[in-house]
């Protein structure tokens, strides 16, 4: 992907401050407190607003489009990427759709619809319980998680349809901490053309928002996919994002060892748990493999950037 010679795509090194401990070739020191990780997990959400917007801009024009499609739920990810759509684009080439099933509780919808109100973004409602409850009908013992995947499923066909008629480009919604534990439906929720909020941990997703100006009522509602009555990230994670995310900072961007990892503070049996989640769904975050049987194999021979052509 190409970059703008002004406001880069990526992160640089003012975008995160980061305070971590650092030992000898620049490693990190394993002489460190247990909440080493929040240091690294604080941005400049004004820089972050900068980089994003310009990504949203520059990736959705450079294909020949002006408008975005976002998948609305009233969570913190999704409201996010639709304030950064609406300010990278014109809240009139922003689509909100609402995808509610019969399930989904009154709290979402209204959050939803008070960051439409507050944005003027147009918005389409397409509830799902119809052809979800017509499917199921023919497995009536399928249980939470097979329903969950399915009206993930169901919704991002709704968007590709409704980008279609919109004529723009899905824009994803999942964060760098469900990407790196695999919480999300493959070819569900963690589908989409272009993914603006993907490297940012929930942490410093929550900075942003409230830098943007998202609802009081988003920001203080415990994180959930509203996948069933109830239903919330952390107890089905068994851990709050607080402290995954500063284990994963540590471990992932910072190259802490397990060691390292232990002496900041963190339990050996926690830090296992996650380092495994982060290996083991490690094929949601690649394209399906492809058989190799010729010299150039789509995908590992036959590389060529995003942009490739444009």
């Amino acid at each position: 992907m190409t970059t703008d010679s002004t406001t880069p795509n990526t992160m640089t090194p003012n975008t995160m401050t980061n305070t971590a401990s650092r030992g000898p070739a620049g490693r990190a020191s394993s002489g460190v407190g247990p909440t080493d990780g929040l240091g690294a997990l604080q941005v400049n959400p004004e820089l972050v607003e900068a980089i994003l917007t310009r990504f949203i801009r520059n990736e959705i024009q450079r294909t020949g489009f002006t408008r975005a499609v976002v998948g609305l739920s009233g969570g913190l990810d999704s409201s996010t990427v639709v304030y950064l759509a609406a300010r990278a684009l014109g809240p009139e080439n922003v689509l909100a759709v609402t995808m509610p099933y019969r399930t989904s509780s009154a709290e979402t919808r209204a959050h939803s619809a008070e960051v439409v109100e507050a944005l003027g973004i147009q918005t389409i409602d397409v509830p799902i319980t119809d052809q979800i409850d017509a499917y199921f009908a023919h497995f009536p013992d399928a249980g939470q998680m097979r329903l969950a995947n399915k009206c993930a499923r169901e919704r991002m066909t709704i968007l590709y349809d409704q980008s279609a008629a919109f004529a723009g480009l899905v824009l994803g919604t999942s964060n760098k901490s469900e990407l790196l534990l695999g919480y999300g439906t493959l070819f569900g929720d963690m589908a989409s053309a272009i993914n603006p909020i993907g490297d940012l941990y929930k942490t410093q997703l929550r900075q942003v928002a409230c830098h943007l100006g998202v609802p009081d009522g988003v920001l203080a509602k415990a994180p959930s996919g509203d996948l069933w009555i109830g239903q919330t990230d952390e107890a089905e994670l068994g851990f709050g994002y607080d402290q995954v995310d500063r284990l994963l900072v540590l471990w992932v961007d910072q190259r802490y060892s397990v060691d390292q990892l232990e002496a900041a503070g963190f339990e050996r049996g926690f830090i296992e748990r996650v380092t495994a989640m982060v290996r083991r769904n490690h094929y949601k975050r690649r394209m399906p493999i492809i058989a190799k049987l010729s010299s150039r194999t789509m995908d590992r021979d036959f590389r060529y950037a995003r942009d490739w052509g444009t």
